[in-house]
């Protein structure tokens, strides 16, 4: 049974979706693919301990800590989408990477000469559980701000509080 819950941040509501023991989703509310796999009559839900766990999560990170270990997660995707989430998974706090890198890591597991960076974009941008899956952390070859689905501003927003430097790209 899918349920739903909410969340506040300084960026604006959250939506949470659970299948009952992990996080499904984290979108901030509006953004582009918003609750892309929910049924409408999901219940609402604010008592679940993966949500408690979450907004406890989402509480020392929009405070600028690292926040630590995530809650259980489940994303729904594609087999390829899980595995560039898993890689994003693995990016760490307050440190960013590309989507050419992204695209050389999958190449890479794969045994295969190159992949698509836009590929691995499409997959980027359709993660379903924002902040806590970091695809934020992820930017253009020389640093810039493309491609995240709450908003250039709120992506802007989470590099800024993480004081993710990106002062290793050229301008």
């Amino acid at each position: 049974m899918w349920c739903i819950g909410t969340a506040a941040s300084p960026l604006g509501g959250i939506t949470l979706a659970s299948d009952g023991a992990a996080l499904t989703g984290l979108w901030f509310d509006g953004q582009k693919y918003f609750g892309a796999h929910l049924p409408p009559d999901s219940p609402l839900r604010e008592d679940l301990p993966v949500f408690q766990e979450t907004r406890l999560w989402l509480g020392r990170y929009f405070q600028g800590q690292d926040p630590g270990p995530t809650p259980p997660l489940s994303p729904e995707g594609t087999p390829f989408q899980r595995e560039v989430w898993a890689l994003l998974s693995r990016i760490p706090y307050g440190q960013v990477t590309t989507y050419r890198a992204l695209a050389q890591s999958v190449a890479q597991a794969r045994g295969l000469p190159s992949m698509s960076a836009q590929a691995v974009g499409g997959a980027v941008g359709r993660n379903p559980i924002s902040i806590l899956i970091p695809c934020h952390r992820v930017v253009g070859s020389r640093g810039s701000l493309t491609g995240y689905a709450g908003g250039l501003e709120k992506k802007a927003a989470l590099l800024s509080l993480e004081r993710a430097g990106l002062s290793r790209f050229a301008r």
